[in-house]
């Protein structure tokens, strides 16, 4: 099956799943709370510990989710970062839109009406 031709998309495959794998396995820490305080206390160090590579990284700076997917994160994962920053499902649609905030956010009423 050829899926890799999605505009926009980034198909989460075999592929990515092992490119991501560091990326993923530090995420699916993020469910000890000990584990979210060590990565608060120095973010850079804890993403050493995790074997993660440098597109990664800026991806985890960038606060970025669109980079981190395409750094092979898994979305389920990423939910796990996305909680310790506090990032809400409309912030995250945001990004995946290329919209503010707010712009998503009436979106979504819109189309409710």
């Amino acid at each position: 099956m050829q899926h890799h031709d999605i505009p926009g998309t980034t198909v989460f495959d075999g592929e990515q799943a092992q490119k991501g794998y560091a990326l993923n396995a530090m995420c699916y820490s993020f469910n000890a709370a000990a584990n979210r305080d060590e990565f608060k206390r120095d973010e850079d160090a804890y993403c050493t510990k995790y074997g993660l590579n440098e597109e990664q990284r800026t991806a985890i700076r960038e606060r970025n989710v669109l980079k981190l997917l395409a750094a092979g994160g898994n979305v389920y994962y990423l939910a796990k970062f996305a909680g310790i920053l506090n990032l809400n499902v409309q912030d995250i649609g945001a990004q995946q839109t290329g919209m503010s905030v707010d712009a998503f956010k009436e979106k979504l009423a819109a189309a409710g009406r």
